[in-house]
C-alpha cells in the first residue's frame, strides 16, 4: 500500500509509540509485506530468525522488536509488538468503510459497461470500458477492473486476506489494505472468490480466464493468458507466470512460482515451485512423464510381489 503522500518517520513513530533508530525526518512512501516491498517502504519483523531476510529486503524502514543498530541503508522503528504497530498504521491510513449503497458514489464505471441487478460496488472501485458485471457480483473497496472484462454471477472480489497473528488468546485478524487488480480482457466464472492482498495487490493478468468456483488467495499474481478450470485454488503469495493452464480441482500451495507455459493436470497438488513449459500430474505434482514411469514400475512390482513374498517366507 502506498500512502497518499510520503510520511515522516517521526509521524509513524508517534502513531505507534515506537522509538526511531535513524533520521526522524526521513520520508516513508508505503507499507508492505517482505515479498512486495520496494525502496521507500516500511515492513515489520518480529521473529529473530527472519531479521536477516528483512535486512536484505528492498525495504528502507523496518519495524522491529529488538533495539539494535540499524544496518547500512536501513532505518528502524523499535516496538515491542511490531505486528500491532504495522496494523495500527494500515488501519489509520486506509480505514475500513462499510458498503452503504449498491453502487458507491466514489466508484468509477467506464463507458459501455453493463451492471446487472443486485451487483454491489464498494468504495473507490474502478471499472473500465465495455465490461459485463453479471447479477449478484460483489466488488469490494479499491478493486480495479480493466476494459472488456466479464465477471459472472455470484463472484466476490476483494474479500479480506486469510491472514492472522497467533496470540495466547487466539488468532488476531490482520487488517487487509491491499487491492485486487483485474487487467483487460479477463473473464471470471460464477461463484469465484478473489482475496485482496494483505498490503500489496492480488493481480489477474490480461487475457486470463477463470472457470466457476475458483479461489485466488491474498497477494497471488496470475500472469497473462492463463487458463484455470473449475475449482482451482491458489494459496497466498504464489506467482503464476504467463500462459499456465491448471485443470479442474488442481491447487497450488503458498509462496510458490509456477513457470510460464506449465500445464497442471486435474486434481494435482503443487507443493513446490515448478519450471515452465512442462506438464505435471499428481500430489505432489511431478512431471507427467516421471509420474507415468513411476506408475509403470509400481504395476510391474505388484505382479511379482506375491511370488517375492513366497520366496522371502521360504
Amino acid at each position: 500500500m502506498k500512502f497518499n503522500q510520503p510520511l515522516r518517520l517521526q509521524t509513524l513513530a508517534d502513531l505507534t509509540n515506537s522509538e526511531i533508530i535513524g533520521d526522524p525526518n526521513a520520508l516513508v512512501e508505503g507499507i508492505n509485506e517482505i515479498h512486495k516491498v520496494v525502496a521507500g517502504d516500511i515492513l515489520f519483523v518480529d521473529v529473530e530468525k527472519y531479521y536477516a531476510k528483512a535486512f536484505k529486503s528492498a525495504a528502507t524502514y523496518i519495524i522491529i522488536n529488538k533495539k539494535i543498530e540499524a544496518p547500512e541503508g536501513k532505518m528502524l522503528l523499535y516496538n515491542e509488538d511490531p505486528f500491532t504497530a504495522y496494523k495500527t498504521i494500515t488501519q489509520h491510513y486506509q480505514k475500513f468503510e462499510y458498503i452503504q449503497s449498491p453502487v458507491s458514489s466514489t466508484a468509477q464505471i467506464g463507458e459501455g459497461t453493463v451492471i446487472e441487478p443486485n451487483v454491489v460496488i464498494g468504495e473507490h472501485v474502478k471499472i473500465g470500458k465495455n465490461c459485463l458485471i453479471r447479477a449478484n457480483v460483489v466488488l469490494h473497496a479499491y478493486t480495479e477492473v480493466g476494459d472488456n472484462v466479464i465477471i459472472h454471477s455470484g463472484t466476490i472480489v476483494g474479500t479480506d486476506a486469510f491472514y492472522y497473528k497467533g496470540r495466547p488468546s487466539g488468532y488476531e485478524k490482520w487488517h487487509s489494505c491491499g487491492r485486487v487488480i483485474i487487467e483487460n480482457d479477463v473473464e471470471i466464472g460464477a461463484l469465484c472468490t478473489i482475496d485482496k492482498g494483505v498490503s500489496g495487490d492480488t493481480i489477474i493478468g490480461e487475457g486470463s480466464k477463470l472457470d466457476n468456483q475458483c479461489h485466488i488467495a491474498h497477494g497471488v499474481v496470475i500472469g497473462k493468458h492463463c487458463l484455470f478450470a473449475a475449482q482451482v485454488g491458489i494459496a497466498g503469495k504464489t506467482i503464476i507466470e504467463d500462459r499456465v493452464i491448471m485443470y479442474g480441482q488442481s491447487a497450488a500451495s503458498k509462496s510458490l512460482r509456477i513457470g510460464a507455459g506449465a500445464v497442471i493436470s486435474g486434481q494435482s497438488g503443487v507443493s513446490k515451485s515448478l519450471k515452465g513449459q512442462e506438464a505435471y500430474f499428481g500430489s505432489p505434482a511431478v512431471p507427467i512423464r516421471q509420474h507415468h514411469k513411476e506408475i509403470a514400475t509400481l504395476r510391474k512390482l505388484t505382479k511379482i510381489l506375491p511370488d517375492l513374498l513366497k520366496l522371502i517366507k521360504k
